[in-house]
């Protein structure tokens, strides 16, 4: 039975909530008043949950941000948030952080990357928290060039910011760490000193390190890869060479900072294999790295459980952070 379960729990039918579409379907039909109660405890349910997802460690206290608009592109304002420590020093650390959402989705500033950048803070970092243009209405090429575009932002305002701009981790989560892992890893394959000055290392949670992966059977997640394929403006059999080019694990080389990847085993929107075949590379071209993978974890694990293994791994991606950057 508990088999039974686990697969169900993996299978297209549950992880996109077929089965929620058919109660839509049908509750109008068999009795209108029920389909509104239900349509409004199931509003109720998500905004809870929207509201609620933390990592189990956000601290208590209370740590202050500024908000800087970092860009302006076709009349919007990119901003990106900047999380202080509580203490008082001319400059700190800083992770530059970018969030999920699969390059459509997302923002700076939700409940869950809030959490990460308390705890960042509270761990001695400046946590800058970037948003960036999304793959429905933009490229690829956009989204990134508002990533380097943040980055160099970051340099620039260093001093007022109080960053140390030689101490930078590029850290992401899902479609976040994808760019995190492709700035790195394309600019220190083409030695590009100036775009990587001062990034230590890189951070990366349940990341696709080849796009493809989205597309296989073992992503059950129509979101996912409606996301992929609006982003990349195609499939892999018509865009091979874009597909390869927007692969982290394409540009993988000796000169690579070093990398923590964190994955979880039952991850059904980004394979697991994916990132298996990115520490395979790492490892092939002598890179430092360090894979923490949570046995039962799915994607967003670490908002979604608080057991021991969640905690633990947590607090080892702090202390692989701060070993990159002790003085």
């Amino acid at each position: 039975m508990n088999f039974l379960i686990s697969k169900l729990r993996k299978s297209w039918f549950f992880v996109n909530k077929i089965y929620l579409f058919i109660l839509f379907l049908i509750l109008p039909i068999v009795n209108a008043t029920v389909f509104i109660y239900f349509l409004l405890l199931y509003s109720i349910i998500f905004i809870y949950r929207f509201f609620t997802r933390r990592i189990p460690l956000e601290p208590r206290e209370k740590y202050e941000y500024q908000t800087y608009v970092y860009k302006k592109a076709k009349n919007i304002e990119l901003k990106m948030d900047v999380w202080y420590p509580k203490t008082s020093k001319k400059e700190y650390p800083a992770v530059f952080f970018a969030h999920g959402g699969g390059w459509v989705s997302g923002f700076r500033n939700q409940p869950n990357n809030v959490s990460w950048c308390k705890f960042l803070a509270s761990n001695g970092f400046v946590a800058v928290s970037i948003d960036y243009r999304y793959g429905l209405e933009n490229t690829m090429e956009d989204i990134l060039s508002d990533y380097a575009d943040a980055l160099d932002y970051l340099r620039k305002n260093s001093r007022n910011l109080r960053v140390d701009r030689n101490r930078i981790i590029l850290m992401g989560l899902s479609a976040g760490g994808h760019l995190a892992l492709l700035y790195s890893s394309y600019y220190s394959y083409k030695n590009n000193m100036k775009r990587m000055e001062g990034i230590k290392g890189v951070v990366a949670y349940y990341t696709p390190s080849d796009l493809k992966d989205i597309l296989s059977n073992d992503s059950k997640s129509l979101f996912a890869k409606f996301a992929t394929l609006t982003t990349l403006k195609g499939s892999p059999e018509k865009l091979e060479y874009i597909y390869e080019y927007y692969s982290p694990i394409t540009w993988i080389s000796e000169r690579m900072p070093p990398t923590l990847v964190v994955h979880g085993k039952n991850d059904v929107v980004v394979p697991f294999r994916s990132s298996v075949k990115l520490i395979k590379r790492l490892k092939e071209k002598g890179v430092k790295y360090l894979f923490l993978v949570h046995r039962t974890g799915g994607h967003t694990f670490e908002f979604e459980l608080k057991d021991f293994q969640t905690v633990k791994i947590i607090e080892r991606t702090v202390r692989f952070m701060k070993e990159l950057v002790k003085e």
